[in-house]
């Protein structure tokens, strides 16, 4: 294993956090390299990273997994990683400038998007005009 593949693993294993075999990418740990390593939205697209949820009510109970899965796919909110080259530029469209930016979190309709599998999780491409709303947190809507 060459040095670089090291710190690509050590990355992506600082990123991914949760509880036991269950792997969640959490955006804030997300590194550059690991970063680079994603699909780059072409276009006007953009690359979400769809809000998990907890594994634990508040309470301390520990939700099944299917439980879990089942709310990731249908879930509304999530983090932009990565903004096409074309995204928010027609200015018809967007005459206020773009919805939305690298690091924000976003709103989109239930099942919005390209969905597929990365190691640790699931990633959606989305069109710019897909966006809904930004929020301060995903944790601020409610999730079912």
């Amino acid at each position: 294993m060459t040095e670089a593949q090291k710190i690509d693993l050590k990355a992506a294993q600082e990123a991914v956090a949760g509880l036991g075999q269950e792997k969640v990418l959490d955006p804030e740990k997300i590194g550059d390299t690991l970063l680079e390593r994603m699909p780059s939205p072409t276009g006007w697209r953009l690359l979400i990273l769809p809000y998990r949820g907890k594994g634990q009510t508040e309470g301390g109970i520990y939700l099944p997994n299917k439980v879990v899965e089942e709310n990731a796919v249908s879930t509304q909110v999530g983090y932009v990683l990565k903004v096409g080259e074309l995204a928010y530029q027609d200015s018809e469209k967007f005459p206020d400038g773009p919805w939305c930016v690298k690091g924000d979190w976003v709103m989109f309709a239930r099942y919005a998007g390209s969905r597929f599998r990365i190691d640790g999780g699931e990633v959606r491409i989305l069109n710019d005009d897909e966006i809904l709303a930004t929020i301060q947190s995903p944790e601020d809507v409610l999730h079912f």
